[in-house]
């Protein structure tokens, strides 16, 4: 349900934004250090976009990304500082990481620069820093990598190397790096595969884990608590990324996260909930990716309710899809990524971050800086409906029912400029 008048609204004003953000460049304040009280606070409630190291590093796909978020909803943008590759996105000067070789392949040429544009644009900026997915340093410190019973380095069906996270050694090195950052201008660290590998039983049964001192989930909350630890002095928040069924899962699902024990240690948690990543049946939805409301929704209610009875619980911002992925599945656009929008807000969650690899986003599924033109529609009950009919096509907000007459109102949508209160 694609407004044909409220994209090219959008795509003019980013135009316009681009040029706007381009000519502001050269004001920009020379690149360099902040103290922690400097540090941009964070919204209310956040909305953001996640920016690949080569998107943040090429100045013309950075002025596309900061023009959207002007045109747009947007406040925050989450830049890669180092991936899945084991690399560090910029000339880092911390000892251990030089020595690793992570400085090997240079994308941010002047991340302060890059982190004060973002600034300046009135944007939150938040650092994602990969953990223990590391083809780099498990080969310059084995040490510090999970091993394997028949000597040397353990690896995954795909040939992936793991980081063991009982060793103190792997936080301190993270620690490092994410204190460089945040001394650049990131006012928040977000840690990414703070788990152990998603690997069939068979493969890792050759697994070895040296300085073991409980279970899994017991190495995953250590490493968050002394983490916290470690950068409280920076005064930036910490934050981490975990997997989506865990809101519904009862008990560890193999790789050492576990709800309770993951929200007690972090400012905020992102449970990934891409509906085209639950099996079928998840939620009693049989299709998971065809209803990304449901899906979504029926996970961050979860979460929610979970939280609830944790002291001190941390928040809830979801990572969203914006992405098509399976095949004989609905491909993803405005319709679906509004939804999962909805949902969290649905759920009493009023944050979120969109996930799109290429960093190449649905705009027409944000709502414009000055209000939606049209209401906007959204993929619910296998069907596509102005949003704020939502209610008719639900008898349960789980099951994904067809429409019927409920006899209720419908339910409200998030007011322009404003959203349902939650948790985040």
């Amino acid at each position: 349900m694609t407004n044909p008048v409220h994209h090219r609204r959008i795509r003019a004003a980013v135009r316009f934004g681009v040029l706007l953000v381009t000519g502001l460049a050269g004001a920009v304040a020379p690149a360099g250090g902040v103290e922690a009280q400097d540090l941009e606070p964070r919204p209310r409630a956040i909305r953001g976009l996640y920016v690949n190291t080569w998107a943040a590093g090429s100045r013309a796909r950075l002025d596309t990304l900061l023009a959207v978020a002007r045109a747009t909803e947007v406040n925050a943008l989450v830049i890669d500082i180092k991936d899945a590759s084991g690399y560090v996105s910029h000339a880092s000067q911390v000892e251990s990481v030089r020595a690793a070789g992570a400085t090997g392949q240079i994308r941010i040429r002047d991340l302060a620069a890059v982190v004060d544009r973002i600034r300046a644009a009135g944007l939150y900026p938040i650092a994602r820093i990969v953990v223990a997915k590391d083809p780099i340093l498990t080969a310059a410190r084995p040490d510090w990598a999970i091993r394997d019973s028949a000597g040397g380095v353990w690896a995954d069906a795909r040939g992936n190397r793991w980081l063991n996270l009982w060793q103190d050694g792997v936080r301190e090195y993270h620690t490092d790096l994410a204190e460089e950052v945040v001394r650049a201008g990131f006012s928040e660290i977000q840690w990414d595969y703070i788990r152990f590998p998603d690997a069939p039983a068979e493969t890792r049964a050759s697994a070895r884990f040296p300085g073991a001192q409980g279970r899994q989930v017991e190495a995953v909350e250590r490493f968050l608590a002394e983490a916290r630890r470690d950068l409280a002095p920076t005064g930036a928040r910490m934050t981490a990324d975990v997997f989506g069924i865990t809101t519904s899962a009862r008990h560890d699902v193999g790789v050492g996260q576990v709800w309770e024990s993951f929200i007690a240690h972090v400012d905020d948690a992102l449970p990934m909930i891409y509906p085209s990543h639950f099996r079928p049946g998840s939620h009693r939805v049989s299709r998971p990716a065809d209803r990304p409301y449901e899906i979504v929704r029926a996970a961050l209610e979860a979460a929610v309710e979970r939280n609830r009875a944790i002291a001190g619980a941390g928040g809830i911002v979801p990572w969203l899809q914006d992405f098509s992925w399976g095949r004989g599945t609905v491909p993803y656009g405005a319709a679906e990524v509004r939804a999962q929008i909805q949902a969290a807000y649905d759920a009493g969650v009023n944050g979120w971050i969109l996930w799109n690899s290429g960093s190449k986003y649905t705009i027409d599924a944000l709502e414009p800086a000055g209000g939606w033109v049209e209401e906007p529609g959204i993929r619910i009950g296998g069907e596509v409906v102005p949003v704020s009919r939502r209610g008719e096509w639900l008898s349960e907000p789980t099951r994904g029912a067809p429409p019927q007459n409920t006899g209720r109102r419908p339910a409200r949508s998030a007011p322009s400029g404003s959203s349902p209160s939650g948790p985040a």
